[in-house]
């Protein structure tokens, strides 16, 4: 009974925080935005243009994702306008097939090379793409060809203005939404960890987890900091608001890293705690900072009330009075269990801080950090695309495939007239290829199924419900839903894309059962010739740069490692150095974590050694885990470390040194400073100090060794 409860209590979060989510707010927005003008056109008899307007609505809301409004504002003003020349060209074009497979091959590979500006000029290329593909089998006069622009032009303006004044009418809505959305995958995250001491799982399957996970937290981390401080009026930190939602990212950012230098010996911690249940109650203890952390998160995101859901102090001493009852036969086992409560202090020292976020009356400082370094720059140079046109570039190689694909469903729709809808064909296969043969395998089989799906949903509705008031409000919702799990879950958005589509052309007239059979079976051809080209034309495999990802997570590692050395020899490091140094350490783990999943997806035959890779990735995690925790150990005003322990720690810079040697980089570390003599004399923090480097220095000798058998060297 308690469990169903648990799990009805936590459905109900999930809803609750789906309705206050980003993706639900975007899905809105942009189901109001096209059926706005679709409605006026039928109520004033000219639903043609209400559909037309509709269309430039929709394609320039693919470009609206979270960022800054400079950015956001920009990004729809350019879609707006290729929508206009796309519409122009293709009413031109489409009179001839030949000419209108030349406008095909040149628009799909031209705008799919768009990816090299990064996410948002990706979405630009698409909508214009899209513009193309459903204009093409549209019969436009000559003389009706520039109103008919025109109207897209205004559906994408009219999208463009809606969007940015929502955005005037409430400017920290976003911030608040993207921060609270990292606060509970840092949660998630937390679980992950909290698992690790769960004796009943299994400890591999968490590593995979954990890692998987770490992807997602640094891409929420990162979508932070694009709208926080890229956006003048928070970075600036001129009020309140924008000073606290910093304030709070920042210390969400220190949890995470809290969170991240906790790190033990799991098997060994099951082995010793195993059977006395002391495991159990720390695995509950964290589950409940879980709990807590998403609520916190939710909080932020709906812009609602926190209440606290437990006193911190005492959870702290109830679990230092259960551990303390654990009986044990060596009571200097237990110090690694009072190193773990020490942790759970940390983190809910850290959660204190972040539920500053809801008090008032406090007056809150800058934080005075320079946060241009946090952040990425995307240069919109056209030398950028110049540089990719040639086949050492994975833009280029997307692109080629793209055009070709888009080339061979062309020419079957026009050879094979078997339907009025096979634009589906050309749709299918423009928004399923991507540059890694992974995710367009997955693009795929989430295509076909949502697809079928979809399709049986939306048959036995239409056969079932009669009353077109009832339909009408199936479709919105069914519409809504589309765009709301556009961006976050492209199986859900096909399933729910289907019965859209289908409702929506019954209500245009057109027998729902042959749109069914149509739309299945451009689908399987689309997504066939896809598939095809993603593995025959020029295939990027990601066996074939793990090697890069691998050098750059060494590196940052040894970034991390170096600032400690420094520090130890008594050197000044700035806490910025430290952050960044950090930042380029979770960036490159992630990197790497991110290549690792996309591998595992492709041909066994194209993959390198599982295994092997697989204990790279997670003793590099466990590498920077313990680095991390030497950071936050390492005393500023001590001055000078004894020199064994200096040495302990340049002899493993050295091992990653050679780590990066066997996978053939060619330059060196940069050199180490040399530490001055001292009389420094050891202190009982030491010890364990110690003992963390040696472990530390013997994981770097097994990356080492991994370094070399992938290398095959």
């Amino acid at each position: 009974m308690v469990i169903t409860e648990q799990l009805v209590s936590k459905n109900v979060r999930e809803v609750q925080y789906f309705f206050y989510s980003q993706a639900f707010a975007d899905g809105f927005r942009a189901s109001f935005a096209i059926l706005l003008p679709a409605l006026l056109g039928s109520y004033f008899g000219r639903f043609d243009i209400g559909l037309t307007i509709a269309l430039g609505a929709m394609c320039v809301s693919l470009t609206d994702a979270p960022g800054p409004l400079l950015h956001k504002r920009n990004g729809m003003l350019f879609c707006a306008g290729f929508a206009f020349l796309i519409a122009v060209i293709t009413a031109l074009a489409r009179t001839n097939p030949y000419t209108m497979g030349l406008e095909v091959a040149l628009v799909t590979f031209l705008f799919s090379m768009f990816v090299v500006y990064g996410a948002r000029a990706t979405g630009v290329g698409n909508a214009a793409i899209l513009v193309m593909i459903l204009s093409m089998d549209r019969q436009i006069e000559r003389d009706q060809i520039f109103s008919h622009a025109s109207y897209i032009l205004l559906g994408g303006l009219f999208y463009t203005g809606m969007s940015l004044l929502l955005y005037k009418i409430r400017p920290y809505r976003l911030a608040q939404r993207v921060l609270g959305d990292c606060i509970r995958e840092v949660a998630n995250y937390l679980s992950i960890r909290a698992d690790f001491y769960n004796p009943k799982t299994d400890l591999e399957t968490d590593y995979k987890r954990m890692v998987a996970q770490q992807v997602i937290v640094n891409e929420k981390q990162d979508l932070v900091r694009e709208v926080f401080f890229k956006t003048r009026q928070i970075v600036e930190e001129s009020t309140d608001e924008s000073r606290k939602l910093v304030f709070t990212f920042v210390e969400t950012v220190d949890l995470f890293e809290d969170i991240t230098a906790a790190y033990y010996d799991y098997r060994s911690l099951r082995n010793l705690f195993g059977d006395t249940g002391a495991l159990d109650i720390i695995h509950s203890s964290l589950k409940r900072i879980v709990d807590e952390i998403n609520a916190v998160g939710i909080a932020i995101q709906s812009n609602t009330s926190f209440r606290r859901g437990f006193d911190y102090d005492e959870e702290v001493k109830r679990l230092k009075a259960d551990i303390d009852a654990i009986p044990t036969n060596d009571p200097s086992q237990k110090l690694v269990l009072r190193r773990i409560i020490v942790n759970i202090r940390n983190l809910l020292a850290d959660l204190r801080n972040i539920e500053e976020y809801f008090e008032t009356g406090i007056k809150r400082k800058k934080t005075n950090v320079d946060h241009s370094h946090f952040v990425t720059h995307q240069s919109l140079d056209p030398k950028i695309l110049w540089n990719n046109l040639n086949l050492s570039s994975v833009a280029f190689r997307h692109s080629i495939r793209v055009s070709i694909a888009c080339i061979v469903g062309y020419i079957i729709t026009q050879v094979f007239s078997y339907g009025v809808h096979s634009y589906w064909i050309l749709l299918t296969i423009a928004f399923i290829i991507k540059p890694a043969f992974s995710l367009t395998k997955q693009r795929n089989i989430e295509r076909i199924i949502g697809t079928l799906a979809g399709g049986l949903v939306g048959v036995a509705i239409l056969l079932l419900v009669k009353n077109t008031t009832v339909l009408f409000v199936i479709m919105v919702v069914f519409m809504i839903a589309t765009y709301s799990f556009m961006r976050i879950n492209y199986l859900a958005m096909v399933s729910f894309v289907t019965p859209y589509v289908l409702i929506l052309f019954s209500f245009l007239g057109t027998e729902f059962r042959m749109v069914a059979t149509e739309r299945i079976i451009d689908t399987l051809i689309g997504c066939a010739i896809a598939f095809s080209a993603s593995y025959f034309l020029f295939p990027n495999w990601e066996s074939e740069q793990l090697k890069n990802f691998m050098q750059g997570i060494v590196k940052a590692n040894a970034g991390y490692l170096e600032k400690i050395i420094r520090a130890m020899s008594g050197k000044k490091v700035e806490e910025l150095e430290y952050k960044l140094a950090r930042k380029e350490v979770y960036l490159n783990s992630a990197n790497l974590s991110a290549a690792f999943q996309r591998m595992l997806s492709e041909p066994k035959n194209k993959q390198g050694s599982r295994s092997q890779i697989q204990q790279f990735v997670v003793l590099n995690h466990i590498f920077f885990s313990n680095i991390a925790t030497l950071a936050s150990n390492i005393s500023r005003d001590r001055g000078i470390y004894p020199a064994e322990l200096i040495q302990l720690a340049k002899n493993t810079y050295q091992k990653l040194n050679d780590s990066l040697q066997k996978l053939k980089e060619e330059e060196d570390l940069p050199k180490l400073p040399d530490a001055e003599a001292t009389d420094s004399t050891s202190t009982a923090d030491d010890a364990l100090m110690k003992e963390q480097l040696g472990f530390v220095y013997n994981v770097s000798r097994d990356i080492e060794k991994l370094s070399k058998q992938l290398s095959g060297s």
